[in-house]
């Protein structure tokens, strides 16, 4: 199989999700072997969509170099990966990205608009040579070496409107932009005053989540167990950062942004790619770069 990027450039706005501010993204795109590669506008600084650049997984993934920060990337990039694009720009006018109707659906329809190119490289896949696993008793993520990507995926919540829901996927373009690509954020009201109290959720509404009360959702909900879609959703965008198609199956409970990153971390050893980012990490700073520290936290997918 080739890598792919997108036919022509193309661009939205709208409020992001945790900042409450405006911001724009144009998807441009991209030579071969680039990967997905994000550029901020007000500083020009170019941050790689990979797990080293992650300095914050507090309820999202936010990737930053230099001080330069973009925020909730993961719908984003699980649209990139869902939609098999490979090569990508995606220039940012705006400190995160467009929270949209909080899920990964309206991604998919720009990319569509897009279109897709193939490219003359081939596709590198990353193999799991052995069982992986990260977390502990009641949250962990194991993945297994498989032939084919596969996601199984176990959410148990005490709130009458999610209770336990499992579900099991292989990946397939038309399924992802079908069944997984509209599964919207939630969050808890009981949390909304102290986490935009702590700068989180500031643009978070019943048009970009679903919002639960103490009985039941806010909302009505796309799908009856939207939740753990979400969840997989989430996982998807997290696992993109891996700058690879993954071969193995992901077995997952109760995971989040901070554990999601801790199974790439964990892939990226086993397979040798810890040893290239080192490098490159290095290089980086002999050349005057200084990425910000990481800073691992609880990540519900949740606003």
């Amino acid at each position: 199989m080739r890598q792919h990027t997108i036919r022509k450039p193309v661009g939205i706005e709208g409020i992001g999700l945790h900042s409450g501010k405006v911001a724009r993204i144009t998807l441009c795109p991209a030579p071969v072997d680039s990967g997905v590669v994000f550029r901020a506008s007000a500083t020009g600084e170019r941050i790689p969509a990979r797990a080293d650049s992650v300095v914050n997984s507090h309820y999202a993934t936010t990737v930053g170099v230099n001080g330069t920060r973009i925020q909730t990337v993961e719908h984003l990039m699980a649209a990139v990966s869902g939609f098999g694009v490979d090569n990508l720009e995606i220039e940012v006018d705006g400190p995160e990205i467009p929270a949209l109707d909080g899920s990964a659906k309206p991604f998919v329809a720009l990319l569509s608009l897009a279109g897709r190119v193939q490219q003359s490289a081939r596709l590198r896949p990353l193999t799991i040579p052995c069982l992986l696993r990260v977390g502990d008793n009641g949250r962990w993520m194991r993945i297994v070496p498989s032939d084919t990507f596969r996601i199984s995926y176990t959410l148990d919540n005490e709130h009458p409107a999610i209770g336990t829901q499992v579900l099991s996927w292989t990946p397939t373009e038309r399924s992802f932009v079908e069944d997984f690509a509209p599964a919207r954020t939630y969050g808890f009201l009981k949390d909304l005053g102290l986490m935009r109290k702590n700068g989180l959720a500031r643009g978070g509404s019943l048009d970009n989540a679903i919002v639960l009360g103490n009985r039941g959702a806010l909302t009505g909900l796309r799908y009856r167990d939207e939740f753990v879609r979400h969840k997989i959703l989430d996982l998807l965008g997290d696992l993109a950062l891996l700058g690879r198609p993954l071969q193995g199956h992901v077995i997952a409970r109760n995971g989040g942004h901070a554990l999601n990153l801790e199974l790439v971390l964990a892939i990226q050893r086993a397979v040798g790619l810890e040893r290239r980012a080192v490098l490159e990490a290095a290089a980086a700073l002999e050349n005057g770069v200084r990425h910000e520290s990481f800073v691992p936290a609880p990540g519900l997918a949740a606003i």
